[in-house]
Formats: structure tokens, sequence, C-alpha cells
């Protein structure tokens, strides 16, 4: 099993939510709020904040991206085999509708194969209260087996 989702199983939503920040410190500037963290699935919450605002008051672009790589990051982590390696290597983006409450961010990779060694390509989402989604990205990870 995954260190991190060991980690998630017995420290909980809230504080693994916290000890990510610490270790990562760059997701500290979305306050990530992790919901769910399982084998192919990952799901947290973005809030709804003036610290990730643009300047139209919605959420930025880029506070999205960073949570989707959190998502996609901790969903290829607990997914992948034991021994093996990650890093994010490119995404691409879509932004489809502003993003003017808090939102759910999903990784949902129940169709991607975590087997295989090489780029393995995570689909992300974000949804709104009304769950309209405002946002995807598809993140490209390389791993390394051991």
């Amino acid at each position: 099993m995954s260190q991190n989702l060991e980690l998630y199983n017995q420290m909980g939503p809230e504080a693994f939510s916290q000890a990510v920040s610490q270790i990562a410190p760059y997701f500290a500037s979305i306050d990530p709020e992790m919901v769910e963290l399982k084998p192919g699935y990952a799901e947290m919450r973005l809030k709804n904040q003036k610290k990730v605002h643009n300047h139209l008051g919605t959420v930025h672009a880029i506070a999205m991206c960073n949570a989707a790589e959190l998502v996609g990051g901790m969903t290829t982590d607990v997914s992948i085999p034991a021994g093996a390696i990650w890093i994010p290597q490119g995404m691409t983006v879509a932004y489809l509708a502003k993003a003017k409450t808090d939102l759910k961010v999903v990784c949902d990779a129940s169709d991607v194969d975590f087997s295989k060694p090489g780029e393995i390509v995570v689909p992300v989402a974000a949804y709104d209260d009304a769950g309209t989604k405002c946002f995807t990205a598809d993140i490209s990870m390389n791993v390394k087996h051991a």
C-alpha cells in the first residue's frame, strides 16, 4: 500500500490535507481539503476564497491547476505498483465555466492502467456547487518502475 494512502487512512482527510501542505508547501496556497483517496480515485474541495480569486472574483485558473495536480498526483501515487515512482510531465487544461463557488475537484482514473511504466494520462475535472463542470485537465505522469 502507498505510504500516502496509509497516512490518509490513519490520519483522516483533515489532518492529511494539512500534512500534504507541509510536505509540499505550494499546495498550502489553495488550502486543499481532501475528501476521498483510494486507488484510481481522489477527490478534494477547493474553497472559493479571496486568496484564490482572479480579477473577476472567481476561482483563478492556476488555483484549479494546482488542485488538479494534487488530486492527479495523489491518485497516481496510490495507484501505481509498489516501488514505482512518478512525476507530472505535462498538463492540458480547459476552462469551461466561471468558477463562482467552492469546487469539487475529482480525479476518476478507474479506467487508467497504472501497471505500465512510461507516460500515463490521468483525467481531472472540477465541478461547482450546481454540478457544472468548470474545468478539466489531462495530466501526463511519467511513471518509472523500480
